[in-house]
């Protein structure tokens, strides 16, 4: 539910990005017939049965894959861990380089892949792994197995990480959720203003800063520093979980028109890494 409603709270397409996605989808023959221009973002939701070539694309005349149609939108993997481990492995390269390639014979050809991937998954087999409602009858290496389904790679590119308890029925009934337009409206204003810092640096967001321009742009001060080197040896985090969590800290403070990083965006940022504290020991 939460996956089907992130193209409402995302920001607009700019004309650059409808250009880029319309182009993409005429090149695959999903453009509809009365669509001159796509002015709303892709949600592309491919089932877990997909084919390696419809999900990155290919063919016998090459074609751009469900990733490539998910560009500048969001593409959602409806209960990852069905998915077979290599369809999963091949997403790691597109993730980072937002870009695929495809080689024939006689040519090669390179399609975007700029996207939003969100996943949703159950925490084990049975589903009531960490259930206070319900036991789980799983052992911990059912459990085991039914996570490294999804490789450490794959989830250290994964930025937040989030797990959703189950919703008593008093809080369903009682509590009038915000509205999508409300949330935009943050989402808009945090883009401006990322926009307006990156104009030098030919990037719209946070998502794609790399190393050297995160160093510049993601300052924390030392007491931040501590609690951030903490999770990084206590999680066994990587150097690219170690820069997410700077990055998703960033636009925490972004959404609260904050113009520098506080202690409490980094301990934030590391909260929504719940995958790897719940799972470390395993």
């Amino acid at each position: 539910m939460l996956a089907q409603r992130l193209n409402t709270i995302l920001p607009d397409l700019s004309f650059e990005e409808s250009l880029e996605a319309t182009k993409i989808h005429s090149i695959a023959g999903t453009l509809k017939s009365d669509e001159n221009i796509i002015i709303s973002r892709p949600f592309r939701s491919p089932y877990h049965t997909i084919t390696k070539s419809a999900l990155i694309g290919g063919g016998k005349i090459p074609k751009p894959g469900e990733i490539s149609l998910a560009h500048n939108g969001v593409l959602f993997l409806d209960e990852i861990a069905e998915f077979e481990k290599n369809k999963l492995e091949i997403l790691r390269g597109p993730l980072e380089d937002k870009k695929v390639t495809i080689s024939r014979v006689n040519h090669t050809l390179e399609f975007p892949c700029n996207f939003i991937l969100v996943a949703s998954m159950n925490p084990c087999p049975c589903g009531y792994y960490g259930s206070s409602y319900k036991k789980c009858n799983c052992t911990q290496n059912e459990i085991k197995r039914y996570m490294n389904k999804l490789s450490g790679p794959l989830l250290d590119r994964i930025d937040l990480q989030i797990e959703v308890q189950r919703v008593s029925y008093d809080k369903l009934d009682s509590e009038i959720p915000e509205t999508s337009s409300k949330i935009k409206e943050r989402v808009d204003n945090a883009r401006k203003i990322q926009t307006k810092r990156y104009k030098n640096e030919k990037i719209y967001s946070n998502a794609e800063l790399n190393s050297s321009q995160c160093e510049k742009y993601c300052n924390i001060d030392n007491e931040s520093k501590e609690l951030l080197k903490i999770a990084y040896q206590k999680l066994g985090l990587s150097a690219r979980a170690h820069n997410k969590i700077l990055k998703v800290a960033r636009t925490i403070a972004d959404l609260e028109g904050k113009k520098n990083i506080e202690k409490k965006h980094i301990a934030e940022a590391i909260q929504y890494r719940s995958l790897d504290k719940k799972y470390t020991d395993f």
